[in-house]
């Protein structure tokens, strides 16, 4: 589906042009698969491969952490992820040896993970491999805690985490009846070149709008692609969301810019600019609703007044 594709792409680590043979792979792979199969056979898995950036923040939650043996780029939140693990590139852009080499006994990433052949080689060197699914609402975040929460064996934890999860959703939804005209946003992905990259209908950037009670202004789009100027224009966006990648946030004059699309829209003349960090508002984990509500408080400031 379009809206799998992960607006959150790191810089990918990519294999050597120079890839061991299929079957050297799975030769390694097995021996370290009798590793630990006693502990895939004792109980829940001890040594597990985490990727993806709503699954490793589930497990940090669910109190896994120290069974995390490797973690993606996209793992960025808890931050001593990345620090205190080691990582296997990009979610889309794995390697078989790369993730036998960290000797998992599970290996547990979101929907999208790949390539395809990739987990193939890992299955057949008998590390099992799970796909969460993630769609953008609150029953796939409550899903996917429950799932994670079921194959690292901590379903007490998940059954907890989701309790409290979904009374943030309840909160939120009470706070989002409050809204009598829903204002309208873009997601803008990013701006290069003259080209406006934005989240459509069925993406997780329409999940977090709905969520914050914002109209999206880029439903005649599916998932995430370009917009044409003047769409843009005609779409007439309040205010325009995009993602803070660390410390550097996107500035209104430059995103509305003079000449520009985005600089003849209502959002311009207010400027009316929110940044959050990419996985906190995309993601769709544990703090999806705290994201949602922050966008709440920075479109409808009156709302959170009153």
């Amino acid at each position: 589906m379009t809206h799998r594709r992960s607006p959150l792409r790191p810089s990918p680590l990519r294999p050597s042009p120079l890839r061991p043979s299929r079957r050297a792979i799975l030769a390694g792979g097995l021996s370290l698969a009798a590793l630990g199969g006693t502990a895939r056979a004792a109980g829940p898995a001890a040594r597990i491969a985490s990727l993806g950036g709503a699954v490793t923040e589930i497990l940090y939650r669910l109190g896994a952490a120290s069974r995390i043996v490797v973690v993606d780029t996209t793992s960025i939140y808890p931050a001593q992820a990345l620090r205190e693990k080691p990582n296997v590139g990009y979610l889309r852009a794995l390697s078989a040896e790369g993730l036998l080499s960290a000797g998992p006994d599970l290996v547990i990433a979101a929907e999208g993970a790949g390539p395809a052949d990739v987990l193939t080689l890992v299955r057949e060197a008998g590390v099992p491999v799970a796909l969460v699914k993630e769609p953008p609402t609150p029953e796939g975040v409550l899903d996917k805690i429950a799932t994670v929460g079921r194959l690292a064996g901590l379903e007490r934890e998940a059954a907890a985490l989701a309790a409290e999860v979904r009374a943030q959703f309840a909160g939120l939804s009470e706070q989002r009846a409050r809204i009598t005209r829903p204002a309208r946003a873009l997601v803008v992905l990013s701006v290069a070149n003259g080209r406006v990259m934005v989240g459509g209908r069925n993406s997780t950037a329409d999940g977090i709008l709905a969520l914050a009670g914002v109209e999206n202004a880029a439903t005649g789009i599916e998932g995430f692609k370009p917009m044409t100027d003047e769409a843009i224009i005609s779409a007439a966006p309040d205010a325009v969301v995009m993602m803070r990648n660390g410390g550097d946030a996107p500035s209104p004059e430059t995103i509305f810019a003079p000449g520009t699309a985005l600089g003849q829209v209502p959002a311009a003349a207010r400027h009316a600019l929110v940044a959050m960090d990419g996985l906190y508002l995309l993601g769709f984990g544990p703090r999806t609703p705290d994201a949602a509500r922050d966008l709440i408080r920075a479109i409808y400031p009156d709302l959170i007044r009153g």
